[in-house]
């Protein structure tokens, strides 16, 4: 019965997979793709065209998609945060491990940012400090080092492997342990991970369940306010944490969550 359950489950998170959906709308507009490369191919032969059709560069879904691409968890989450950061002007602020193409970039248009991730980066960009650091490392110790920390979709790979950080079960409590001693209390922390069912997309990223989040945050902070990002990409800010939505975790299977949490 078990069996059954992990793979109902394991099919009905699969068919609710961005990355699926996304992989039948390019089978569909395959055939779009053909038909109209024959119609173009067709054209060139009855007049005089200087542009042979040397190349083949399919661009399968643009036919289809509006004329900006609006949705998803970092499009929504990175707006949210860099505008609460904006209006609420912190001293310092320190970002963990998110998307700098997207999120920081947001960021350095208008202040400094300080940035730790595992990885190296390897440009310089204008206000952005960057240091290359292990957050769960047991000897990573900036206590008290900052009024405002962001950490938007990191936690889930922390112990994975995924980004050549080491192998560790608890590798994302060990990381929400050195942001809680890097904030200054009273500070804020943007936070965000996948909402769902929980588990372990090994070695991709985890799930929380919103149960599970709140119990590790209820001793340590209060909630400023919570929104998410719904399985079909939809926003809703400020959503309110219900006994029934905190145990169905707003019936997502692979939302996200999104935390503004103040230290007590």
């Amino acid at each position: 019965m078990k069996i059954a359950k992990n793979i109902f489950f394991f099919f009905k998170v699969l068919c609710g997979s961005p990355a699926l959906r996304k992989l039948f709308r390019r089978l569909k507009a395959l055939f779009w793709y053909l038909k109209d490369l024959r119609a173009y191919k067709k054209q060139q032969k009855t007049c005089n065209n200087l542009f042979p059709v040397n190349l083949y560069y399919p661009c399968l879904l643009d036919k289809t998609d509006s004329s900006g691409s609006v949705g998803g968890h970092y499009f929504w989450q990175d707006l949210l945060v860099a505008r609460k950061i904006y209006a609420n002007k912190p001293q310092k602020h320190v970002d963990i491990g998110s998307q700098i193409a997207g999120f920081i970039a947001h960021v350095c248009v208008f202040r400094e940012i300080e940035v730790f991730d595992i990885r190296p980066l390897n440009s310089n960009i204008k206000n952005v400090k960057f240091t290359q650091a292990d957050l769960m490392a047991d000897d990573f110790s900036l206590n008290n080092y900052t009024d405002s920390v962001s950490c938007l979709h990191t936690i889930e790979h922390m112990g994975l492997g995924r980004y050549g950080d080491k192998i560790d079960v608890n590798g994302h409590l060990k990381c929400l342990a050195n942001i809680y001693k890097m904030l200054l209390l009273g500070g804020q922390f943007y936070f965000s991970v996948p909402i769902g069912k929980q588990c372990t997309a090994f070695n991709a990223h985890r799930i929380f369940s919103l149960d599970y989040l709140l119990n590790i945050f209820k001793d340590q902070y209060n909630i400023q306010s919570f929104s998410y990002v719904d399985d079909k990409g939809d926003f809703f800010e400020n959503a309110e944490l219900t006994l029934e939505n905190v145990n169905t975790s707003f019936n997502c299977l692979y939302g996200c969550g999104i935390f503004e949490l103040i230290k007590k």
